[in-house]
């Protein structure tokens, strides 16, 4: 089983314009609402895939019942550790140029006890998962060093994957992790430097390695992405597709890689199976995660290189 941890759901709202007019009337041609959150959008990811995911986190009670309707219709377990409030809504609008300007809500607060509450459901839900996925923002009032105790509180024998940016992601290394998956924009900003080159990115992945990850998964977005564990890197590039939102995509690369590296793959098959399902979720407009064929086609079409 995946074990997938959702700090900080979301509605997300996508919204599809002609252009978007700052300052002026705006007409909608398209709309969807997606009951969302990155570990969330993992888990339906998993089990599209075939796999067996279960979910949790922190939920909030006003709206939280549309998510537990998502998740079952996707086929997903969960069991949610429950705060007063709302789920913050996040907007994403796209224009006919595949442009997408995003504004996000900062997540809810949730009381002290929750945070041991929450800690004690992954201690128990970790000791029979395989891998534990833990990813995306913290509640609003919530220190980063909570990153740190959570990896701490995951069971010796699950592996752990991290999916998030800066002090979090640091606070989360501290504790060790199998697999850190950063995009090239988060990596530079929580490294406080920007690439130049392969060799530059190359040299951010060690320094992750060297701060407490086992493997790096960096997503170069439409461009693919390489993975290292330091000894070994191997680049894949994307194939070009129609992107009709990017909605979700790093998590997609996310569930695909925490499915391969539940069966044991080596470094080149997760690689191609991240690039192949994160690409795959930006070609579907009205969903957040991506359809097994499309992933299947995809896949097949992909070729992975050693980095020298």
């Amino acid at each position: 089983m995946i074990l997938t941890v959702c700090m900080s759901p979301c509605v997300d709202v996508t919204i599809e314009l002609d252009s978007l007019n700052i300052g002026k009337v705006n007409i909608v041609k398209n709309k969807t609402l997606s009951f969302a959150g990155k570990a969330l959008n993992v888990a339906i990811g998993v089990a599209r895939l075939g796999g067996q995911a279960y979910a949790t986190g922190f939920m909030y009670n006003e709206n939280g019942s549309m998510f537990e309707r998502a998740l079952d219709r996707e086929g997903v377990p969960f069991a949610f550790v429950w705060n007063s409030g709302r789920v913050r809504e996040n907007y994403k609008f796209i224009d006919k140029k595949s442009m997408l300007t995003e504004v996000n809500d900062v997540g809810g607060q949730v009381a002290g006890e929750k945070l041991g509450e929450l800690l004690h459901m992954i201690r128990n839900f970790s000791s029979r998962s395989d891998v534990t996925v833990i990813s995306g923002g913290l509640p609003r009032g919530v220190e980063t060093s909570y990153y740190r105790e959570i990896f701490r509180t995951v069971d010796p024998k699950s592996l752990r994957i991290v999916d998030t940016e800066g002090a979090k992601m640091f606070a989360a290394l501290e504790a060790g992790v199998d697999l850190v998956k950063p995009n090239l924009e988060e990596l530079q900003e929580t490294l406080g430097r920007e690439f130049k080159d392969r060799d530059d990115m190359l040299s951010g992945c060690h320094e992750l390695l060297d701060r407490g990850a086992r493997i790096v998964l960096l997503s170069l977005g439409k461009d693919g992405a390489v993975i290292t564990d330091g000894t070994h890197s191997y680049y894949c590039k994307s194939i070009n597709v129609a992107v009709n939102s990017t909605v979700g995509a790093g998590d997609g690369m996310v569930a695909a890689a925490a499915t391969m590296l539940r069966q044991g793959a080596d470094l080149p098959d997760i690689l191609r199976a991240g690039v192949a399902a994160g690409t795959a979720t930006v070609t579907t407009f009205d969903t957040i995660s991506f359809t097994k064929a499309k992933y299947d086609e995809i896949y097949a079409s992909l070729n992975v290189t050693e980095l020298k």
